[in-house]
């Protein structure tokens, strides 16, 4: 399902694509997604911190609302991220 069934602006999504182009800005964002697990993508607590901590490091204000679109989409999602598949899903929906 697409991120704007979340009510996730594709205007967001654009400013945070262009800004993942920076290499400063993706090794950031990188190190904050290391390591994580399928059972802490769907951990409300871990992603609202992991939502916040990537908005910071991008400098995107987000309202609480918005905050709380995207911690639904990540949990809905159920992303495994070891899983290559799942990775290639969510390539194709923010291309």
């Amino acid at each position: 399902m697409s991120y704007q069934h979340y009510g996730i602006s594709p205007q967001l999504v654009e400013r945070v694509k262009l800004k993942m182009k920076n290499p400063v800005i993706k090794e950031r964002i990188k190190g904050l997604v290391d390591g994580l697990t399928k059972a802490d993508l769907q951990d409300r607590a871990k992603v609202k911190r992991l939502v916040k901590s990537a908005a910071s490091v991008l400098n995107e204000r987000l309202t609480g609302q918005q905050e709380e679109q995207m911690v639904q989409f990540v949990i809905a999602q159920k992303i495994d991220p070891r899983n290559t598949l799942h990775l290639l899903k969510l390539w194709g929906m923010f291309r």
